[in-house]
């Protein structure tokens, strides 16, 4: 079972994380951000018991745009049972970031609709550095710890869907 300290989610009941094999993608930029993300869901897979060499494998890339064809590249290697995306778009004075957040958006949501791979969605699109960390710390949730929780649960429905 997974406890959330923070009282900001629900407590859920995780279902078992044998034989489970996650890869973790993070972006650099804003990796004062995306470092606390990936690691609260390190802390969160070692508390499910998920903390054995080989478990999880984590890779960094440049940014936010990049996460989907890191995510790509992961899933046809059919190594992985789920792959977390981690990154942080700060609102800026130009449209990039309407385009950045687009891009993410629509290519997780390409990649769960045709792979057979789970791929969590850790990106968080926010006004201020500061509303960023306040999701990451505890402050308002721990978004790294629901990735987490939310990549054991895709894993197992996946594997229940593939006994059917």
């Amino acid at each position: 079972m997974s406890i959330n300290t923070h009282g900001q989610a629900p407590v859920i009941s995780l279902p078992s994380v044998e034989n489970l094999h996650v890869a973790i993608v993070t972006a650099s930029w804003n990796s004062q951000i995306t470092h606390r993300l990936r690691d609260s869901a390190l802390r969160e897979f070692a508390d499910a018991g998920l903390n054995s060499p080989g478990d999880i494998d984590c890779y960094d890339v440049p940014g936010t745009v990049e996460l989907t064809f890191a995510a790509s590249q992961l899933i046809e290697t059919g190594l992985y049972d789920a792959v977390i995306v981690f990154g942080c778009v700060v609102r800026g004075g130009t449209p990039h970031f309407d385009y950045v957040c687009q891009s993410v958006t629509q290519g997780v949501t390409h990649l769960n609709a045709e792979c057979d791979t789970p791929v969590i969605f850790g990106v968080l699109t926010v006004d201020t550095e500061e509303d960023a960390m306040v999701r990451c710390d505890g402050t308002v949730a721990d978004k790294g710890a629901e990735a987490a929780q939310a990549a054991i649960a895709m894993a197992d429905f996946a594997r229940k869907v593939k006994d059917l």
